[in-house]
C-alpha cells in the first residue's frame, strides 16, 4: 500500500506570473481515492502530472510511500496514468493494449497473456480481446485503458478525466465502475475531474483547488454541510448555493423584508463586520404562501420529478438571486409574486470580506 504526499509544491510555468500549483499540502492515504476537483486553470491536472514526474517541481517536495520522488524519473515512480483521450494503439488488438506495459518490462508472453486475460475479464472485455480500438465503443476504450493500468499491479493510479469524453449517461456508469474496481484493488488512486457532481459521487476525500491554491479538503459530506469559504459553497453541489452578501443592522441581516439573525456565536466571531454573506441551499429554500422572503419569479426550470425557480429579491437598496427547489410541477410563472421560507438552521454564515465559513468557537 502507497500514499502520496505533497509538501509545499509548487509549479510555475514559464513566463507566468503566478503558481499552476501553489504551495500545496496534500496528504492522499494509503488504499483512498482522492479526486482534485476545480474549475478550468485551477492546477488540478497539473498537480497530477506532477505525481507522475511529467511536470516539474520548482519547489517543495512530492512523495510516494515514504519515498521523495520530486526529482525522480516518470518511470521510476511505479504509477500508472489513465488519460483523457485514452492513448491506446490503434494498430494492436485489446489483449496487446493491456499487455503493453508488461512487455515493455520484459515479461515473459506466456505470463503477459495470462495476466491480460485475467484483467479483461474483472473488466468484462474477455469477447473484445481480438477487436482492435477502432472496433470499440467509447466505454469499451475507457476499460482497455483501465485495464493497461491495471495489469502493472502499479503503487498508485493517476487518473486525468477519463470520462470527459464519454455522454452523460455512460459518464454515469462508468464512474460507478471505476469507484468499485478501485475499492475492489484498494490501490491508492489520484482522480482529476471538473465536474463536482463526479467528484462528490466518487471520491473517499474530493480536494477543492482554485488558482492553483488548495481551498479545502474534506469527505464529500463534510464539504457539502460544511463548505470552507464561498467559493466551495458555490461550486460544490447539484445546484450552487444561494450566496447574498446583507449589511448588518441590530445584529441581523434583511433579504427580501425577512430578518436573520446569526447564532450568538457567530456574531462573537463576526466583530464588528459591516456586512455578512448568507449561504443557503436551494434545497432548503421553499416556496410558501406565508410571511418569509419577498421575492419575484424570474425563470423556472422543469427536471421531471422537482423544479428550480430563480427568484429575485430585494437586498440593500438592489437586488439579489436566490434559487429555491420545488418537488411539484405546479410552480409560480415567471413575473409572479411569491414567499420564500428558510429553515434558520440550515443557513451558512460568511465572511464578507475574505469569503472564510463563519464557525462557532469549539
Amino acid at each position: 500500500m502507497t500514499d502520496i504526499r505533497f509538501e509545499q509544491a509548487t509549479r510555475i510555468y514559464r513566463g507566468s506570473q503566478s503558481p499552476a500549483v501553489d504551495a500545496l499540502d496534500l496528504h492522499i492515504e494509503e488504499g483512498e481515492l482522492m479526486v482534485l476537483v476545480g474549475p478550468s486553470g485551477s492546477g488540478k491536472s497539473t498537480a497530477l502530472r506532477m505525481i507522475a514526474g511529467l511536470e516539474e517541481v520548482d519547489s517543495g517536495g512530492i512523495w510516494i510511500g515514504g519515498r521523495d520522488v520530486t526529482w525522480e524519473r516518470p518511470k521510476d515512480r511505479d504509477v500508472a496514468m489513465v488519460f483523457q483521450n485514452y492513448a491506446l494503439y490503434p494498430f494492436m488488438n485489446v489483449e496487446e493494449n493491456i499487455a503493453f506495459p508488461l512487455k515493455l518490462a520484459k515479461v515473459p508472453k506466456a505470463e503477459r497473456r495470462e495476466r491480460a486475460q485475467a484483467v479483461a475479464e474483472m473488466l468484462e472485455l474477455t469477447e473484445y480481446l481480438e477487436r482492435r480500438p477502432g472496433q470499440l465503443s467509447g466505454g469499451q476504450r475507457q476499460r482497455v485503458a483501465m485495464g493497461r493500468a491495471v495489469v502493472r499491479e502499479p503503487s498508485a493510479f493517476l487518473m486525468d478525466e477519463p470520462l470527459s469524453n464519454l455522454d452523460a449517461l455512460l459518464r454515469v456508469q462508468m464512474r460507478a465502475e471505476i469507484a468499485a474496481l478501485q475499492r475492489r484493488l484498494g490501490v491508492t488512486t489520484v482522480y482529476v475531474t471538473h465536474d463536482q457532481v463526479e467528484a462528490m459521487t466518487m471520491g473517499t476525500r474530493v480536494a477543492v483547488l482554485r488558482g492553483g491554491k488548495l481551498q479545502q479538503c474534506a469527505t464529500p459530506a463534510e464539504l457539502y454541510a460544511q463548505p470552507g469559504n464561498v467559493f466551495v459553497a458555490g461550486f460544490i453541489g447539484a445546484r450552487p448555493m444561494n450566496l447574498v452578501t446583507a449589511p448588518m443592522q441590530d445584529g441581523a441581516v434583511t433579504i427580501g423584508g425577512a430578518k436573520f439573525s446569526p447564532p450568538a456565536a457567530i456574531r462573537a466571531q463576526a466583530g464588528a463586520a459591516a456586512s455578512l454573506t448568507v449561504g443557503m441551499r436551494p434545497e432548503h429554500v421553499t416556496l410558501t404562501g406565508g410571511s418569509g422572503i419577498a421575492a419575484r419569479v424570474e425563470s423556472v426550470e422543469h427536471l421531471g420529478a422537482e423544479s428550480y425557480v430563480a427568484c429575485a429579491v430585494a437586498v440593500d437598496g438592489g437586488e439579489a438571486a436566490i434559487f429555491a427547489r420545488s418537488e411539484t410541477q405546479a410552480v409560480p410563472g415567471e413575473g409572479e409574486r411569491v414567499t420564500l421560507a428558510v429553515d434558520p438552521a440550515a443557513i451558512h454564515w460568511f465572511d464578507a470580506t475574505s469569503g472564510g465559513r463563519l464557525t462557532p468557537p469549539a
